[in-house]
């Protein structure tokens, strides 16, 4: 199967890229996610499909770094943790929910893309995170992943 890419959102406040850069191997599992579009994006992620790291609610929203998926997505155990934030009671054991999967940072970029930056260009004029910034994990064609690096690595 080829290469896919994707865009997660995160709240630095909440997990940001310096966590996952500080994170052991720097990996994390990626949780939390309870939006059904959302999940079903991470349900179909492949190991070595590339991620890029979003900042949402930041001074400025951008995207501040790659990750790769390390491992194929999982059932979410802080669904069925009664003290996470993330509980969720509806979901069974038996037939979860919500899943997530582990990723592994690949690069800060010396040059965040911000929202603006993303409206603003040509190349990523179709791309989900312009057209529908709420959704907080989506696809990203191929062809946006490489105008996303090159604006990344161009800097200031």
């Amino acid at each position: 199967m080829p290469r896919r890419y994707w865009l997660a959102k995160t709240e630095p406040d909440v997990y940001s890229i310096d966590d996952l850069a500080k994170a052991p191997e720097g990996t994390t599992f990626w949780d939390g996610v309870r939006n059904h579009q959302a999940r079903n994006n991470l349900r179909a992620m492949a190991p070595g499909d590339g991620l890029l790291i979003y900042h949402s609610n930041a001074k400025p929203s951008a995207i501040v770094g790659a990750a790769e998926v390390a491992e194929a997505a999982t059932p979410d155990p802080t669904q069925f943790d009664p003290k996470s934030d993330h509980h969720d009671p509806k979901s069974k054991r038996e037939d979860p929910t919500w899943w997530g999967v582990r990723v592994r940072l690949v690069e800060r970029f010396p040059r965040p893309v911000t929202l603006e930056d993303a409206k603003a260009s040509k190349a990523l004029s179709s791309m989900v995170l312009v057209k529908n910034s709420r959704l907080s994990v989506q696809p990203v064609s191929a062809a946006e992943w490489r105008a996303v690096i090159a604006m990344a690595r161009r800097g200031p």
